[in-house]
């Protein structure tokens, strides 16, 4: 991992974890207050948006550390120059994948400018929906740096162990 991939998973995994500990936070606040019988409505509505700041923070946070869940069986099945070519194949969907969660991203947070979050005038939607491509843009990065790493490892062939 890059220097620069270093520094952002260590601002994600510190952001995240603050968005999950507000997130907890919120929810208790709100249940606390509704046990007083004096609730908090927008306790839940931050505590969407922390949630959905800390899923895509955490998305790439597991794409980074190799930890997304994953079928291998058909990969392992095939030849290393076949696997090669279908690990290359996968990265370029993934990339178009989060390329278009970068562009439809942007337009809803564009869109949602004018919308306030929850009735809350000082507050604007975006802030939830810009989660999306900039979480996306992330992943973007870390699929751009993993791409790189695979293009310089070349395919082996299993038998010899030598590049094909």
């Amino acid at each position: 991992m890059s220097r620069i991939g270093n520094v952002i998973m260590r601002a994600e995994v510190i952001v995240s974890g603050i968005f999950v500990a507000a997130m907890v936070v919120m929810v208790f606040t709100g249940g606390v207050a509704r046990l007083m019988r004096m609730p908090i409505n927008a306790t839940v509505d931050f505590a969407s948006c922390f949630f959905a700041w800390a899923t895509f923070l955490s998305a790439d946070i597991a794409w980074r550390r190799n930890r997304l869940t994953a079928l291998r069986f058909v990969p392992d099945a095939l030849s290393g120059t076949a696997r090669w070519w279908l690990d290359s194949v996968n990265y370029l969907i993934i990339l178009s994948i989060l390329a278009y969660g970068v562009y439809a991203g942007t337009i809803l947070a564009w869109i949602s400018r004018s919308r306030t979050f929850q009735g809350m005038q000082d507050i604007s939607y975006s802030w939830v929906t810009a989660a999306l491509p900039v979480g996306c843009a992330l992943m973007i990065l870390t699929t751009l740096e993993k791409l790189v790493i695979h293009f310089r490892a070349p395919a082996r062939d299993e038998a010899s162990g030598q590049p094909t």
